[in-house]
């Protein structure tokens, strides 16, 4: 016998499969469409997404719900079903806010700009992108308003990727964050730099493809569920828990920009290839929150890949691959290579430690735009200007500024603060591990991984959205998300690097 439980089910799959079909054309886009094609893919994208808006935010699934939830009454609340019927409430009457004739729009306008970001980007000319940006920022306006926000609009787009939170939060952590992180980076301008010239050898992008492949293959990501292409900037991708896609970008004269990129994507992909294959087709298939999601592309970039017991397991595996290049470093000049502390002009090839910073410039500027206080054409220069506060480096290209991420050509303004706070959340994990996982570190220096995606799987993967970011650090580690574990990791990490007191 039917019931409003298993037709919400059906119905919400059919919606799953709109979105991943969509999915699959952005992916094209980003790889293999030719350029000719990208009118008639904003068409398409715009179509999907707009039938998929429409079917979830219809009556009748608000009609399914009143009744599931009648049936999930009393039902353990981490049920899935229980789940399900919650986590779909709270989707449905924030959607339920969005008209679709914005939804279209939105989708249209997105698919335009991304065609139009790499033109800039290669042309190096903001005024390709700036007309589109525009109009991304004042569509943005119009859906937080349409959603709502009790303090500042940019709540409502904060909200979509870190569910609860809030711009105020973002602003004290930020601010608590930099004030113990600049002296630290000071300290460290005013140490002995680390040579890291055995980074810009030769390193032949086959050799980097197969290497690469190799490690994450390692580290757990399943190529039968999952593979790796070339984009203009590095993403990942999920059509279902079956279907995990990862992409990277190759420069042949420096090996972290690729090597680090695909580690950093895998920790996003290892994510959704592990959540509970009961959730495939329902909205709980996701991570809980981008914030989430960076911990764990954090987590296997840096305190797995960065580390020290890491390439003691992989760099005789490296010499073997990169022989000119590497072959007459050692282990410690090139673990002290690659994690080298200098600021730098872009996000995804910046260190540890000043990384956070790249990311508070761009919650600045985005917050800008969306209260009006900046204007787009004023972008460029204020990205130099901060760039110059911030960092003490400016780009001399808006391809190396304002034109490097591709994020605001996707419409994600919002976005931004989710890296740092995945940075924060990664070592508060990472310390629940160590203390949980007795032999973490002698794990990761004999190649086995196994432990340590096993305990992510249980711990974070299988949940998907079962539980709210908040809810599962807090059940995982014990406590609310806090920048003190991160800055006591800085502090140890590159101390012992630079000689600091």
């Amino acid at each position: 016998m039917s019931t409003a439980l298993a037709d919400l089910k059906s119905r919400l799959g059919q919606i799953e499969d709109l979105k991943a079909a969509a999915n699959v054309l952005s992916w094209d886009q980003e790889t293999y469409m030719p350029p000719g094609g990208a009118e008639a893919r904003a068409y398409q994208l715009s179509t999907l997404q707009t039938l998929a808006h429409e079917k979830f935010v219809a009556d009748k699934t608000g009609e399914l719900l009143n009744h599931a939830e009648e049936e999930v009454n009393g039902a353990d609340p981490l049920s899935t079903d229980a789940s399900l019927v919650r986590v779909t409430r709270r989707d449905y009457e924030r959607d339920r806010k969005l008209p679709a004739s914005l939804v279209s729009e939105i989708s249209k306008t997105v698919s335009e700009a991304k065609e139009a970001w790499k033109k800039a980007r290669a042309a190096d000319d903001f005024d390709i992108f700036a007309p589109l940006l525009r109009r991304i920022v004042e569509l943005n306006v119009e859906k937080a308003e349409a959603i709502g926000y009790e303090d500042e609009p940019y709540d409502a787009l904060l909200d979509e990727y870190e569910p609860g939170m809030r711009t105020a939060t973002v602003v004290d952590t930020f601010r608590d964050l930099r004030d113990d992180l600049v002296p630290i980076v000071d300290a460290i301008a005013s140490s002995e730099q680390v040579d890291n010239a055995v980074l810009h050898g030769t390193y032949p992008i086959k050799q980097q493809k197969s290497f690469g492949q190799s490690v994450i293959r390692d580290l757990g990501y399943d190529f039968d569920r999952g593979r790796e292409d070339v984009s203009a900037h590095p993403f990942t991708t999920s059509f279902s828990i079956g279907d995990v896609r990862l992409t990277t970008r190759y420069d042949e004269s420096f090996f972290p920009a690729a090597f680090f990129s695909t580690l950093h994507e895998a920790g996003h992909g290892l994510y959704e290839q592990g959540i509970d294959p009961s959730l495939d087709r329902t909205p709980l298939a996701d991570g809980t929150s981008l914030g989430m999601h960076e911990s764990q592309s954090r987590l296997y970039e840096n305190l797995v890949g960065r580390s020290r017991t890491f390439w003691s397991h992989y760099f005789d595996d490296l010499q073997n691959a990169f022989p000119e290049a590497v072959g007459d470093t050692d282990l410690d000049t090139f673990y002290r290579a690659i994690n080298r502390v200098e600021p730098s002009l872009i996000r995804v090839e910046s260190d540890e430690v000043t990384y956070n910073l790249h990311i508070m410039l761009r919650f600045e500027l985005e917050r800008g735009l969306i209260d009006g206080r900046i204007d787009v054409d004023d972008l460029p220069d204020l990205w130099r200007e901060k760039m110059n506060d911030y960092l003490g480096v400016v780009p001399e290209t808006d391809a190396d500024g304002v034109l490097q991420d591709v994020h605001w050509s996707l419409g994600a303004i919002g976005y931004f603060p989710t890296y740092a706070l995945g940075n924060l959340m990664s070592v508060q994990l990472m310390n629940t591990i160590r203390e949980e996982l007795s032999d973490v570190d002698g794990d990761l220096a004999n190649g086995r991984f196994g432990p340590l995606l096993d305990w992510l799987r249980e711990n974070v993967h299988e949940h998907g959205r079962k539980l709210t970011a908040p809810q599962l650090l807090e059940r995982v580690t014990g406590e609310g998300l806090s920048a003190d574990p991160w800055i006591e990791y800085v502090r140890s990490k590159f101390g012992d690097l630079y000689d600091l007191d």
